[in-house]
Order: structure tokens, then C-alpha cells, then sequence
């Protein structure tokens, strides 16, 4: 490993400033494998020299390029499967019971990594409820701008689509693009793309019905969860829902949120009055 102690710590203290993601000490490896092929593809021999040279001459594409790479962008279609299934089957029928026949609803995929979030949900839509497909918007957002590209091109490889995408569905929602597969134009209009940064200040958007935040806010040290909890809060409706990782909970850390059981997974309201 040739990743100083100085360039390690001045890595850490960059992405957390920019993004609050922490990288505790004994992370080492893991930014030397992600900024190694940054490293040569810069003609340095190693990352060492890499970071040294973005830390003395800095540059917004450099540090960013950086951060983007310390970021974690693990995804699979309907990954951990029941809060899709929450979707559809009680959460999508109990709002559109509540609102309006001609009123939107928007749901957002936060850190939507190269966009299988966002595409599931849009499936299901179209298969589950198509009479409501037309009037649900999806946001997807994602730190990183290649991230976002890839979402908004909604193309994947074999391989991705091979994580957890059944057939029949492949066969309906996809055409081939040379190696690739395609989204078809239906379910890219249904999904809008763009940057956002969860431990700054949202841009405006919304007012949410559904939030998908799922396998995010591990990464974050207890403030930033906090600080992003009531973020999220202040661009959701008021009997809005909230979809968070397995491994993830509001309980202890923002009491604002009521926890309820839906099906076999879990989901959290606004807490009234709060």
C-alpha cells in the first residue's frame, strides 16, 4: 500500500467536508482501490502522488473526482424486495384514496446510485397500478454527476441487469442496445435525474408522498443523520412515507418520525404534531 497517513487523513477531512460520509481509520485500503485507477489514469505511479498533487493544486473537478469515488453505489433491482411490495400493495391505494383523481404524486429515490431504484419503482407501476402510472412523477437524486448521467440514460449492462431483474419484466421494460439494455421512453419519462448533495441544503423540490431512502444514512455520523432526517422531513407531505435500509431506523435518532409496520417490512410517517 503506498497511501500515507497525511494523504489518508487529508482524503478523509475532504469527503467528509464535502459530502459528511466517514471514513473511520483502517479504511485505507478502500480509498487506495478507488483512487488508484484515478491515480494512473493521471500518469501517477501511485495514490500517494495523486492526492499530494490534487491537495497542492486543487481543482473542482479533481476533488470531485475524489469524493465520487469514495461513494458507495451498490444497487440491484428491488433490492431487499418488501418495500416495493409495501408500495404497491398498501402504500401507492392508501394515497390515491386520499387525494385527488387529477392530483400527482411524486415519489424520490434519494441516492439513487445509477438509477435500478428509480426504474423498479417505475415498473411496478406499470404493472401493478398502470391506471396511476400517468400520475406519479419519480426524482432521482444522486451526489454523483456520472451517477445521475447513468440514470438519466437508464441503460445497463448484461451483468446489471442480471442483479434481481426478472425475465418477464426485462422482456416488457427493456430493449436491446447493442451489449446493453435499454429502459423503454415510457419509463424513462417517468423518472427525473439529477444531482443533490444530502448533507447540504435540498434544492427545492417536492412536496413528496413517497421517500426511498434506503442504505444511506450508515454512512453518516449521528448530526448529519439527524440534519438529514429533518431535510428530508421538511419536502414530505404531511401523511407522507419514508422507506429506509434494513439496517436503518429513526428510533433514537429522530424522534419526529412514527414507525409502522407495512406487510413484511417496515416504513416511517411523520410523527403529528411534531
Amino acid at each position: 500500500m503506498t497511501l500515507t497517513t497525511t494523504s489518508f487523513d487529508w482524503v478523509r477531512q475532504l469527503v467528509h467536508r464535502e459530502s459528511a460520509i466517514v471514513l473511520q481509520p483502517g479504511k485505507e485500503y478502500l480509498v487506495e482501490a478507488r483512487l488508484l485507477p484515478i491515480a494512473r489514469r493521471a500518469g501517477l505511479a501511485d495514490v500517494s502522488q495523486f492526492v499530494e498533487s490534487v491537495r497542492t493544486r486543487p481543482s473542482p473537478d479533481s476533488t470531485r473526482a475524489i469524493v465520487e469515488a469514495l461513494t458507495t453505489n451498490e444497487t440491484s433491482w428491488f433490492r431487499d424486495g418488501d418495500p416495493f411490495t409495501a408500495l404497491t400493495s398498501t402504500v401507492l391505494p392508501s394515497l390515491l384514496a386520499a387525494r385527488g383523481p387529477s392530483e400527482r404524486l411524486q415519489i424520490w429515490s434519494a441516492a439513487c446510485s445509477s438509477g435500478q431504484e428509480a426504474y423498479t419503482i417505475a415498473m411496478l407501476l406499470e404493472d401493478a397500478l398502470p391506471s396511476a402510472a400517468s400520475r406519479v412523477s419519480i426524482t432521482a437524486t444522486d451526489i454523483s454527476r456520472e451517477m445521475v448521467e447513468r440514470t438519466r440514460a437508464g441503460r445497463f449492462s448484461q451483468l446489471e441487469v442480471n442483479r434481481g431483474l426478472p425475465a418477464p419484466m426485462l422482456v416488457r421494460h427493456f430493449v436491446r442496445a447493442g451489449t446493453e439494455w435499454e429502459v423503454t421512453p415510457q419509463l424513462r419519462r417517468m423518472v427525473t435525474a439529477s444531482e443533490c448533495n444530502l448533507a447540504a441544503p435540498l434544492p427545492r423540490m417536492g412536496p413528496f408522498d413517497v421517500v426511498y431512502l434506503r442504505n444511506v444514512l450508515i454512512y453518516f455520523d449521528l448530526p448529519t443523520k439527524q440534519a438529514i432526517l429533518r431535510r428530508v422531513r421538511d419536502v414530505m407531505r404531511p401523511d407522507g412515507w419514508l422507506f429506509l435500509g434494513a439496517a436503518e431506523t429513526t428510533l433514537g435518532v429522530d424522534d419526529s418520525w412514527e414507525r409502522v409496520v407495512v406487510g413484511r417490512s417496515s416504513a416511517y410517517r411523520p410523527s403529528k404534531g411534531k
